[in-house]
């Protein structure tokens, strides 16, 4: 099955139920195997009430032992056969269970990948836990219906008929009865969708509450917000803790009808053949075959009410599946479709200048460019234009951004930004990411990002192991961390959004220095106030209410720009010999 998962193949998102459709059809062999294997188990159900009746009418009543003993047999064998075809039909559709839970995780994964910086405005970390982990699972049991299912439906007929040959009157009772005992629980099928509508809402924004809360922890603990938002976190667990009990109120009304009445059928059909065995009408081992299809169809019937139980779940969850799917990117090669006028264009094919328009900003080729904004935000809003993070008029080369293919625009320019996650794994996943680096050049960016004391503060070195978002690492650390990721890439254009400012000043002088020389002959962007990384700036960009004030060395912005020197000089004309000794 691990090849299947490899391409998990296009979704149905049309609506739930063509998706949970296009499950099933996406393993179409499978299916029907546990179809084939689910028929024959049920099938063979019937014949051991037959086989039964058989050694009671021939060998029992009678008293022929050799009657008797044969069926008895045979009788034995249809056991022991039945039993290694429930074994087939069990692992089969256990099977088919995990490729539907498998192939929505990748599914799922695969359009997080493709949302990418969206994500997190798009939708709640709490309802992609929600979807990885109870949605699927909540679907998969859907294909049940396609195994067992269709093997309830067939012994539903064949048992109509073998009740035809012993007396068409309980025949007739079966036949209707079933219908109805589907009716009767129809309408707690619908509540249950609601309810589970409802609570599967609830849980998702919990689970998004409890991920934020985990996530900054140390900061409620340090600003004494831990306490309300613990007691937020226990009133919405009341509140979903309510939704919980309202769901299972209805799955227990279905549970009761799904063994309840089934047992009073089983009950009135036996009183039947009761009644016309004392009538002479069928014989004792009739009475004794009608009593055991009977029994035997309780089977059928409780898998066609657990099968509409897993639907109505099945269809709530498969509901937030192809709402999440329908989600797109912010920014999509939208040139390709007519929307910015104008056919798709190429990258330039050598390194070639990047221009915001709304800013004023140029990033020469080739050269260290340093971006100081008197407000963070506007910076950032620089990065992500020239990134192609946000709508705008930036060009590259000449070339509009929003008509270069976006892909071509990721494979060569990179944004570094300052809260980019890091994932679980070792040190050295973190710093290569998803391309395999030699030693020596893995070790050059961790040295250029300064970050040597970390590798030799961790037990293993590179091949320590990283908590999620590298929370075993201080800020400054994992900051350093996600500097030498960027520089090991080695992208065309690199653009650092704030990559010192958690880290100390002989830290930060050593990262600038390293910056500055991995970096030599590549186009490069940083933004930053630290003097010491404008200190090798080729170019500085002064940026007041979000337009260039001035462009120039960072000593001639010093010396010629007052507002530019109050909001770098971080107290340095106050400690003038601090300041060059570092530079230094």
């Amino acid at each position: 099955m691990g090849d299947t998962y490899r391409d998990p193949g296009t979704p149905d998102r049309r609506g739930p139920a063509r998706y949970l459709w296009w499950l099933a059809t996406s393993q179409r062999g499978r299916v029907a195997a546990g179809a084939f294997w689910g028929s024959v188990w049920m099938v063979g159900l019937t014949l051991s009430p037959y086989l039964l009746s058989r050694a009671i009418d021939d060998g029992l009543e009678p008293g022929d032992r050799r009657a008797l003993w044969g069926w008895s047999g045979a009788l034995l064998a249809v056991g022991v056969a039945n039993a290694l075809v429930g074994m087939a039909r069990h692992r089969t559709m256990t099977r088919v269970r995990m490729d539907a839970t498998f192939r929505t995780v990748r599914v799922v994964v695969r359009q997080a990948t493709r949302l990418g910086a969206a994500l997190p405005h798009r939708v709640t970390a709490g309802e992609v836990v929600t979807i990885g982990i109870s949605d699927v699972v909540a679907m998969s049991l859907c294909l049940t219906a396609t195994g067992p299912g269709v093997g309830a439906v067939l012994s539903y007929v064949v048992i109509a008929a073998l009740l035809m040959s012993v007396s068409p009157v309980l025949a007739a009772v079966v036949l209707l009865g079933v219908p109805l005992l589907a009716v009767a629980v129809g309408p707690l099928l619908g509540r249950l969708q609601g309810a589970e509508s409802a609570y599967r809402e609830r849980q998702g924004a919990l689970a998004a509450r409890f991920t934020d809360i985990v996530g900054g922890l140390r900061v409620l603990g340090g600003l004494g917000g831990k306490d309300v938002y613990a007691a937020r976190y226990r009133h919405d667990s009341a509140r979903l803790t309510d939704e919980g009990y309202r769901v299972g109120a209805v799955t227990s009304w279905i549970s009761a009808f799904g063994l309840g009445l089934p047992v009073i059928f089983l009950a009135a059909v036996v009183w039947l053949a009761a009644r016309l065995a004392a009538r002479g009408e069928i014989s004792l081992g009739e009475l004794v075959a009608v009593y055991g299809y009977t029994a035997v169809l309780v089977v059928p019937v409780g898998f066609f009410v657990e099968a509409g139980y897993d639907l109505s779940r099945g269809l709530v969850c498969a509901r937030r599946v192809v709402r999440f799917l329908d989600l797109e990117p912010e920014h999509t090669d939208t040139a390709a479709t007519g929307d910015t006028g104008g056919a798709p264009e190429h990258a330039p094919a050598a390194p070639a200048a990047l221009r915001d328009p709304a800013s004023g900003v140029e990033v020469a080729p080739g050269k260290l460019t340093v971006l100081v904004g008197a407000r963070p935000a506007d910076a950032a809003e620089v990065a992500d234009r020239l990134g192609r993070f946000t709508a705008s008029d930036a060009t590259w080369g000449g070339v509009r951004l929003d008509r270069i293919p976006l892909r071509e625009v990721r494979d060569r320019v990179l944004v570094a930004d300052n809260e980019a996650d890091l994932f679980a794994g070792t040190l050295r996943d973190a710093v290569e990411g998803r391309w395999n680096h030699g030693d020596e050049a893995v070790e050059a960016a961790v040295a250029a990002a300064a970050a040597q004391d970390i590798v030799l503060g961790l037990p293993d070195g590179l091949g320590s192991g990283l908590l999620g978002r590298g929370r075993n690492l201080s800020g400054g650390q994992r900051q350093r961390v996600r500097l030498a990721r960027a520089l090991l890439a080695d992208p065309e254009v690199l653009i650092a959004v704030e990559p010192t400012s958690a880290v100390d000043a002989h830290t930060e002088a050593a990262l600038a220095a390293g910056v500055r020389a991995t970096r030599s002959g590549r186009t490069t962007l940083v933004i930053s106030t630290s003097p010491l990384m404008l200190e090798h700036a080729d170019t500085v960009h002064y940026l007041v209410d979000g337009r260039t004030e001035a462009v120039g060395t960072h000593r001639e912005l010093l010396a010629g720009h007052p507002g530019y020197r109050a909001l770098v000089s971080r107290g340095t004309d106050d400690e003038p010999d601090r300041y060059e000794e570092a530079v230094r």
